[in-house]
């Protein structure tokens, strides 16, 4: 049996590579007892979404770096007055 350490351990590698069968029934039967670990599990999963969204927003953001100063200028107007509109 996998110790907390362990688990967590093969968790996050789970992130970056393919565990082997016998790693995935290990940490699969550690995770049916233990709450602590099956928790780190979603935790590690809410990481990785919020990097995911976050990698997209700037990969998103550099695409929009090639506008003209004035498409930039009209975008800030619009903003603001959304932010004006938005406080009433």
């Amino acid at each position: 049996m996998l110790t907390c350490k362990d688990a967590s351990h093969l968790l996050s590698e789970r992130q970056e590579r393919p565990l082997t069968f016998r790693e995935r029934w290990g940490v699969r039967l550690h995770l049916w007892i233990c709450e602590s670990c099956r928790r780190f599990e979603r935790q590690l999963a809410t990481i990785r979404q919020a990097m995911d969204f976050l990698r997209g927003r700037a990969e998103a953001e550099a695409q929009g770096s090639d506008l003209s100063p004035e498409a930039r200028e009209r975008i800030r107007q619009a903003l603001a007055e959304e932010r004006g509109r938005a406080k009433d």
